[in-house]
């Protein structure tokens, strides 16, 4: 393989097999020149990727800092080898862009938010591991200490590169969806929910595969008739709570829980009301 493009020294476009790819590797393109054969040695990843995206990875690589690129591809091979599962090539575009963005907004002194960390914890915890990995990454190679809200971000985006994950914006609705529902929780059972508990992440899971079955056109557990109206009568408070948490799903969301499920979710809220 020779060399057409020069991105960094880390970097370079070559055509092989009449395909035009782009060849990582350290020090790959030092004191190297158009046309210069690529030392096979010092080749580490090979990627393919379609015209449009291959254009946007080639500026990527040729505009930002070479630290962010390193940092990034290292967070993509741990994530990688932490799931054990390959993630989908666009990763290496979209993390790398935005790990390099969050980076210039810390180090400008800017903060970063993400409403949504308690829930991306919960629901990608091998992703918000690798998150976790990749904080102490950044601070060990740039000395910046990144926050929680960043880590979820990283641990969204390897979610999302995973092959058989949905969207980044199912990924998010997802989330946004839980935590509209455990804040209607606690607004209508009048309790705040600590989300380090267990019944927390018991009433998270719970509502987690609710949705899976809303989504994926799943009958819902029916619950016998007795047994719905104890809760009905001996939890009222709780049924209560969870008719109206219903009730905000279907006029929001158009999400239509069925009675028995709203039964469900009131045992979950009385646990946490205890």
């Amino acid at each position: 393989m020779r060399i057409f493009k020069i991105l960094n020294n880390n970097a370079v476009v070559v055509y092989d097999g009449g395909q035009e790819k782009i060849v990582m590797g350290k020090g790959l393109a030092f004191q190297k020149k158009r046309n210069d054969i690529v030392p096979k040695n010092k080749i580490e990843k090979i990627f393919l990727l379609r015209e449009q995206s291959s254009e946007k990875f080639q500026q990527l690589l040729a505009t930002l800092p070479e630290a962010h690129i390193d940092l990034a591809e290292r967070i993509i091979s741990y994530a990688e080898g932490h799931l054990e599962a390959p993630l989908n090539d666009h990763i290496h575009i979209a993390l790398t862009d935005h790990l390099s963005f969050a980076l210039e907004r810390l180090e400008q002194g800017f903060p970063i938010h993400n409403k949504l960390t308690h829930e991306i914890k919960f629901l990608y915890k091998k992703e918000y591991e690798a998150g976790l990995w990749a904080k102490e990454e950044i601070k060990k190679v740039l000395g910046v200490d990144i926050p929680p809200d960043e880590v979820a971000h990283i641990a969204l985006h390897i979610h999302t590169a995973k092959m058989d994950s949905p969207s980044m914006q199912e990924s998010l609705q997802t989330a946004t969806v839980l935590r509209d529902i455990v804040e209607k929780v606690e607004e209508n059972a009048g309790l705040t929910i600590e989300e380090t508990s267990i019944n927390y992440q018991r009433l998270v899971t719970h509502l987690r595969y609710a949705l899976s079955r809303v989504e994926e056109g799943s009958q819902f557990e029916p619950i016998d008739e007795d047994m719905l109206e104890l809760i009905k009568m001996k939890y009222s408070d709780a049924f209560q709570a969870s008719e109206k948490v219903a009730a905000f799903l279907k006029a929001e969301y158009s999400i239509d829980f069925p009675e028995s499920e709203i039964a469900y979710i009131a045992l979950h809220i009385q646990r946490l009301m205890k």
